[in-house]
């Protein structure tokens, strides 16, 4: 079975709930978000608004991350879930600069947000952390065997604005609410889409 995941705009408050759950619960270096919420504005005035995207790795069907990686570490797996092998990865920084969804980062340290060392999220983490290795998104794979089924952004959001199951539902669900993917001139079938916002009648 192959995963999609849906996000609802017309829900999300942009609260970073989600943020903040995958924060905890992958003990992210200072200042790097697996998931984050980017606020902006479209249209233009008196018709401009706020937009709220939240965003994460897209697992690309087309995954230019994977196409590019010199040592096969980046690699799609048969779920669709696009994953990297910290064993095989050498911090060439190659996928981060192909990925449109600016989704990888470098794991450059073990240094945590204190002074007097990691806090209890960070030792977990920073455990079996390879430093000067790229890191992104994984749908939370890395927690297999918890007993939760969704990633923790999805149990995490107040708004119940976030969907993750089988590919084809979270597709449906998207074709019938108008959503669709992000940049698809980007050409990479990301299986994570999104509902838009209804405008006010």
């Amino acid at each position: 079975m192959e995963y999609g995941f849906v996000i609802d705009l017309e829900k999300c408050v942009g609260c970073h709930g989600c943020s903040v759950a995958c924060k905890q619960a992958n003990g992210t270096p200072p200042g790097v978000l697996r998931s984050n919420v980017v606020r902006g504005t479209e249209g233009t005035y008196p018709n401009a608004r706020r937009t709220i995207r939240p965003m994460l790795c897209m697992m690309c069907e087309t995954a230019p991350c994977a196409e590019i990686c010199p040592t096969g570490a980046s690699a799609l797996r048969e779920d669709g879930i696009v994953t990297i092998d910290k064993d095989e990865c050498i911090g060439c920084g190659s996928c981060q600069t192909v990925c449109p969804y600016g989704a990888r980062y470098l794991w450059e340290s073990g240094e945590g947000y204190f002074e007097d060392g990691p806090n209890e999220y960070e030792e977990v983490a920073y455990a079996t952390a390879k430093k000067m290795t790229m890191d992104k998104c994984d749908f939370c794979i890395g927690h297999a065997g918890t007993g939760e089924p969704d990633p923790v952004c999805v149990r995490a959001c107040m708004a119940e604005a976030r969907f993750f199951g089988p590919l084809e539902d979270m597709k449906k669900m998207a074709e019938e609410r108008g959503g669709g993917a992000y940049l698809p001139e980007e050409g990479t079938n990301p299986r994570v889409f999104y509902l838009p916002v209804v405008d006010a009648k």
